[in-house]
């Protein structure tokens, strides 16, 4: 026998949990079952439960997506039901947030629920992207591919973001290292020797003096700077929280010098993966508009594919508005433009898609090494400027001294 500790919920709705000792976990469930409990998740008791160092902090990540159709759509082409494929993933899946979910949705799939009504519910972890491309699958019958095909998509968007994250790892640890430097010196060697130049009679220069009054400011008032940082760090995520603020936000983003261009690629990028995704699926092509444009993640390029829903539905080109605005570039339309005439248009989006993920990593290896020597220019500039703001006077003084 062994025990295992259960959540469940009563058939009033009420969370339940305790303890169940059974031989095996299906005996379990069904001992629990036979109390009218309806049950979460199962725990074998001389396991440790791992859910107070969950790295994802409740949340689900884009990997263990990614794991999950994977392994889903292995054991589809298996022809493992659906609800036992579901209930065993629950048991591999190292994420307990997860665990509960694929749990409950392999309990509405065994209610008679269809799988994507049944992801549909939890749309904090399958967005509607995810449960149009299931849905997708069902009706056509081809679940295990479209499974397949989301991962694949997936794992891109996850290396493509995990590329880009990489590659501004240095640049960014050497801005920190920039700004400990100025402040260590600042704060800590900079006090020390302008107090023996302020005892001298020498005139100081203008720039040392800005350096002594900044100095003096940072020493006896570095909570000010605190409190007002923390704040301005309070208000810019509150701003960009609201709808005003985010659609604002999104709008200077794509201006950004250097770094607008950049965000305009991946926005398109974005586009036209998550376009090919959905009617490679079978997703209806007005349908698939209306879920890019919540997955492309900006209110400017949100609106102008919005439009574009209006204009299919109206009977136009997919491609009439896109060939007129100067978010889409030339290329992308005319190519759009090739593929509704030729019936290829999902090849031609799955193609664009490959080329700008291409001109993206190029971008940022560019970025990257164009980045690092002006940093360390600036390092340079700015540790020498300060350095020499405090030598000129002591210098002056040493001559007097002589």
């Amino acid at each position: 026998m062994a025990t295992y500790k259960y959540r469940a919920r009563s058939m009033d709705g009420e969370s339940l949990s305790g303890i169940v000792e059974a031989s095996g976990e299906t005996e379990a469930a069904e001992l629990l079952g036979e109390r009218g409990f309806i049950v979460l998740s199962l725990i074998e008791g001389n396991k440790k439960n791992f859910k107070g160092i969950n790295i994802n902090l409740g949340g689900v990540n884009q990997k263990d997506l990614v794991i999950f159709s994977r392994q889903l759509a292995v054991m589809i082409s298996a022809t493992i039901p659906i609800v036992q494929a579901l209930r065993i993933l629950s048991q591999q899946t190292s994420n307990p947030v997860f665990t509960d979910k694929i749990v409950e949705i392999a309990n509405d799939v065994d209610g008679g629920m269809k799988l994507s009504d049944a992801m549909s519910k939890h749309s904090k972890i399958f967005s509607n992207f995810f449960v149009a491309m299931i849905k997708s699958g069902e009706t056509s019958g081809r679940l295990e591919e479209v499974l397949e095909y989301l991962a694949d998509q997936m794992e891109k968007d996850y290396d493509l973001l995990a590329r880009i994250k990489g590659a501004m790892i240095y640049p960014a640890v050497i801005l920190v290292g920039l700004v400990c430097v100025s402040v260590l010196m600042m704060v800590y060697i900079l006090p020390t020797l302008t107090l023996m130049l302020k005892e001298s009679s020498t005139e100081l220069p203008t720039i040392t003096n800005w350096l002594i009054a900044i100095s003096d400011f940072m020493v006896s008032s570095w909570y000010y700077i605190l409190f007002i940082l923390a704040l301005l760090a309070f208000v810019f995520v509150f701003w960009t929280k609201s709808q005003s603020g985010k659609n604002m936000w999104d709008a200077i983003k794509i201006k950004i010098p250097i770094f607008g261009s950049l965000f305009k690629k991946i926005y398109l990028v974005r586009l036209t993966r998550s376009l090919h995704t959905l009617i490679k699926g079978g997703v209806p092509i007005s349908i698939a508009l209306r879920i890019t444009a919540e997955v492309v993640d900006n209110k400017i390029y949100a609106d102008l594919i919005m439009k574009t829903v209006a204009e299919v539905e109206g009977g136009n080109s997919i491609s009439t508005l896109f060939a007129k605005s100067p978010l889409v570039p030339k290329m992308l339309s005319q190519m759009m433009i090739v593929g509704e005439k030729t019936g290829r248009i999902d090849t031609i989006l799955e193609r664009l898609s490959d080329f700008y993920s291409r001109e993206i990593n190029t971008m940022v290896a560019n970025m990257t090494t164009l980045i690092e020597p002006l940093i360390l220019i600036l390092m340079g500039v700015g540790v020498g400027g300060i350095v020499a703001a405090i030598m000129l006077p002591m210098y002056k003084v040493a001559q007097n001294i002589e």
